[in-house]
């Protein structure tokens, strides 16, 4: 073979390897610049109106799996470090089930998060709760119970039986005991789960008429709102409050 006309075999293995390298260094530039990210991140809402409805539909999303999983990025992250604007403020059970951030399709500075066995509240929860409308305008509250709630099932046996729980449990049962009361009065096939939906109702309604919230409320600033989680279904409904 005439080694002047045509290139040897080092050469072409030579040129392909630094072909091969710049390809791959090409491949590589396009991933780094266009990583895998979450949804863009709107624009929080202001009302109590558009904050309940973004977590509405973030909740029919949950309910269907179309999952956007807004807000949970690297990009976030850094967007939230040095201050936060949640849009709501959610105090729910601790149940395990029951994670408000998922079942409402929300992400990372979307949502101050409150979670007691059975929404039971005192001080310092109520004051946990009173932070976001009242230090930044957080314009909506969700008390969230749930279906076959354990904390719930446990006071009601406890109040019906007349055995207090061991060591602070038996606080739960004493923050609970308005709501069996209130089931008691109203019956019902399930009286655990007429229990569970009274305690949303009125630790609602205590929130709503509580002496700093109310003028936040009465102006149209604020909104609270009791609503219930279906274990079965994923389907978040609502009970008392929604804004108009």
């Amino acid at each position: 073979m005439d080694r002047a006309g045509h290139p040897d075999r080092r050469s072409l293995l030579t040129g392909g390897l630094a072909v091969a390298t710049v390809a791959l260094a090409g491949c590589s530039s396009t991933r780094a610049a266009s990583p895998e990210t979450s949804a863009s991140p709107e624009a929080p809402p202001t009302t109590p109106a558009t904050a309940f409805a973004r977590l509405m539909e973030g909740n029919k999303r949950w309910v269907t799996g179309n999952l956007q999983h807004p807000d949970r990025d690297p990009n976030r992250r850094q967007l939230v470090a040095q201050e936060q604007e949640p849009f709501g403020a959610v105090l729910s059970c601790i149940d395990s089930r029951v994670p408000p951030e998922l079942l409402f399709d929300t992400g990372l500075g979307d949502l101050y998060v409150m979670r007691t066995g059975g929404e039971a509240v005192g001080p310092v929860v109520t004051g946990s709760v009173e932070y976001g409308p009242m230090t930044s305008g957080t314009p909506l509250i969700v008390v969230l119970g749930h279906q076959r709630c354990g904390a719930v099932k446990a006071a009601y046996k406890s109040l019906h039986d007349g055995k207090p729980l061991p060591g602070n449990l038996q606080a739960i049962v004493k923050a609970l005991q308005p709501a069996y009361e209130q089931a008691a009065r109203e019956g019902g096939a399930d009286p655990v789960e007429t229990m569970a939906r009274a305690q949303v109702k009125l630790t609602a309604a205590d929130l709503r008429s509580n002496q700093d919230l109310t003028p936040l409320v009465r102006k149209g600033a604020l909104a609270v709102v009791g609503a219930y989680y279906s274990l079965d279904t994923g389907k978040v409904e609502v009970l008392a409050g929604a804004p108009s």
